[in-house]
């Protein structure tokens, strides 16, 4: 039996420590509930459900590095280890659950935390917080009242715990040495600037510095650049002449103690599995002896989801008895990127983005889910290789906004490096959000970055995502398949060469050029890494407006006041020659046949495609039923999408009207 330490905490209930003796499940040795809050959120009620319950939570995992699920882990040999010859890390997490499980699904839905916060109430609830803590942050409760019980814990060891934050505590590797490199952009014209480093330098002499204004430039080394280290974990750099606000240092230098990091792995994969197999006391979700989930969802989004990816990729949704973690995964805004996590001195909170190194451990293949070949290496693989040997393999929907297709080279999710079209496995759906960036508040409207040439893309993918899930509880639940795939493709013609990507006729305030980040294969033995060669890449088609043509489209795309995009450009001044970061631009259009014409815009003005009001919402309302029977909105969507219609917000422009479209950018 274990052995259970009892303590009371402020609130005069009691709590329990669990230290786990036989941990047959899962790596789980403890499992410590720090507080319990009955009918959490100030007792907010959820459709059918109810109350929830809140459990504030620290697990420990014991990671044994002689087991084959844990090989993959970089450098878990050389981690320090406890008595029992076992790697220790330790997790915090958080839960909600329906305060009556009676009254809940049944189902466990695990949200890979982004940078240690929580994402999906913004996505799925339309909540502009992330924190869940009041009525207000539960926003239109989605989640709750479909009666999940919400899971959340630290998967990064490079972040520290803070409130609202989930973090994990890893082993450092303390001593050891390495050769890396940091990649700095700075955003302004400061000089001398300071930078942080994420790893500290072992030693100083033997650092260099190097400048480019963009990526694909030759590395330079201006004489009155110079630069220092402040201590060991940061460097102040005295800036070139010559080199905007937007240019790239990179910093080689020899690095100390790097973190477990790929940990990180296997403490999702033993909570999870311990949460959902474990029946005995030491389980807080555990009833009657037995778990009671029937199923298990992952979600991750952006970083996360690129998090998830990983996670199938290195196996780990294979648990220690062979059984599968997550039933379903979810995949949000991810592109075809991974992680820099399960490497040395690894980078997880890096976002590779222009102008930043196209193939750095975040970007590397494979990309796509099916195995293909690198034509760089010539070896095969693909993300769902291993969990298709060991037969553990998830549902998968991944769901990317158009943003992915110009940063996060989401063209690899259906072509081969080579460029030749993949076929989608069986198992896994992709759909592109049309016209979205990266990610917005469900608040947002468009409006001025100085950082940016367009007004930045406000359009939330709510509506979408709800749809999403749902369509995946089906899959597992039910059996009932997604609609197929809906992604630009080479099949259709939707998605096309770079250059063929260019509108046939400007469009004043839109300046396409195709730019997008590209796919590189380097071999990093050697450092700096070298290049090996650049993957193929293809871009969407774009239609008179301005807008792709492939993928999924909201109302507010196919019944469009403005131009939405998933690219939008840096000012001058500001790395001009690369993409705006997490964003697209947002142009409307001209409010009458006359401005149009004034402006030169050869896109139909607002006025000659709605002649009143009243078409223009029976618009919205017959693309929104359309999409509801399509299975990529929810019935419960369409009064929404009808009232922001009527209010004329459903474009999300900041007067909530059509304005002249901005002026091309000074040259």
């Amino acid at each position: 039996m274990p052995t259970i330490h009892r303590y009371v905490v402020g609130s005069g209930l009691t709590f329990v420590a669990l230290a786990l003796a036989d941990p047959a499940v899962a790596e789980v040795t403890r499992f410590e509930v720090l507080s319990v809050e009955q009918k959490a959120l100030e007792g907010a009620s959820f459709g059918n459900v109810g109350t929830y319950d809140r459990i504030k939570a620290r697990v420990t995992v014991a990671v044994d590095p002689a087991d084959p699920h844990n090989k993959v882990i970089a450098d878990i040999e050389l981690a320090p280890k406890n008595a029992a010859g076992k790697i220790e890390a330790i997790s915090e997490v958080e839960i909600l659950r329906p305060s009556d499980p009676k009254r809940g699904n049944g189902k466990l839905f695990f949200e890979v935390t982004n940078r240690g916060n929580k994402q999906s109430p913004g996505v799925f609830n339309d909540s502009n917080s992330k924190a869940m803590l009041t009525a207000a942050d539960a926003g239109n409760g989605y989640l709750l009242r479909q009666g999940y019980t919400l899971v959340w814990s630290g998967w990064q060891g490079d972040i520290k715990s803070a409130p609202g934050t989930l973090a994990l505590t890893v082993p450092t590797l303390t001593g050891l040495t390495s050769a890396t490199t940091a990649e700095i952009v700075f955003d302004n014209t400061t000089s001398p600037a300071v930078a942080p480093l994420a790893w500290p330098a072992a030693e100083e002499a033997a650092a260099k510095l190097v400048v480019r204004a963009k990526w694909d430039d030759p590395p330079a080394t201006p004489a009155d650049m110079s630069f220092r280290f402040v201590d060991p974990t940061h460097i102040e750099i005295k800036r070139p002449a010559g080199f905007d606000a937007g240019a790239l240092y990179s910093l080689d230098y020899v690095a100390r103690d790097p973190k477990l990091l790929g940990i990180g792995f296997a403490a999702t994969r033993d909570l999870v599995s311990f949460l959902r197999r474990d029946g005995s006391a030491d389980n807080p979700l555990a009833q009657h002896g037995r778990s009671p989930f029937k199923h298990v969802y992952g979600y991750g989004q952006s970083l996360s989801g690129r998090f998830l990816r990983e996670f199938l990729y290195l196996g780990f949704n294979e648990d220690l008895t062979r059984k599968r973690v997550f039933d379903g995964v979810l995949v949000h805004v991810s592109g075809a990127r991974f992680t820099a996590t399960n490497v040395r001195f690894g980078l997880p909170e890096r976002a590779p983005r222009h102008p930043l190194d196209p193939g750095s451990s975040a970007d590397r293949f494979p990309f796509t889910y099916a195995d293909t070949t690198n034509p760089f290496t010539h070896s095969s693989d693909g993300v769902l290789k291993r969990c298709t040997q060991s037969h553990s393999c998830p549902k998968i929907i991944e769901a990317d906004s158009e943003y992915e297709w110009y940063n996060s080279k989401a063209s690899l999710l259906v072509t081969d490096p080579a460029g030749k079209p993949v076929e989608v496995p069986a198992n896994v759906r992709l759909y592109t959000m049309s016209g979205t960036p990266h990610i917005a508040q469900p608040d947002a409207v468009a409006k001025k970055n100085p950082l940016c040439v367009l007004p930045v893309n406000p359009l939330h993918q709510g509506p979408l995502m709800r749809a999403m899930l749902d369509n995946l509880d089906k899959w597992v639940d039910r059996g009932t398949a997604p609609p197929p795939s809906r992604t630009p493709n080479l099949t259709d013609g939707t998605l096309v060469e770079v250059d063929a990507s260019l509108p046939k006729s400007p469009i004043p305030g839109l300046p396409y050029t195709g730019m997008h980040v590209a796919a590189a294969e380097e071999d990093s033995t050697v450092h700096p890494a070298k290049l090996l060669g650049e993957f193929k890449l293809y871009l969407p088609k774009l239609n008179e407006d301005g807008m792709i043509v492939g993928g999924v489209h909201m109302p507010v795309i196919d019944a469009p006041k403005a131009t939405y995009t998933g690219w939008n450009p840096r000012v001058e001044g500001d790395g001009p020659t690369t993409l705006c970061p997490i964003t697209g631009g947002a142009v409307a259009f001209a409010a009458t046949s006359e401005d149009r014409q004034k402006g030169n815009d050869p896109r139909p003005s607002v006025q000659e495609r709605y002649p009143s009001p009243g078409s223009y919402v029976s618009k919205v309302d017959e693309i929104a039923r359309t999409l509801v029977r399509q299975h990529l909105m929810l019935e419960e969507d369409l009064p929404r999408q009808h009232k922001a219609a009527e209010e004329d917000t459903l474009a999300r422009l900041p007067s909530g009207r059509a304005a002249t479209p901005a002026k091309e950018p000074a040259p």
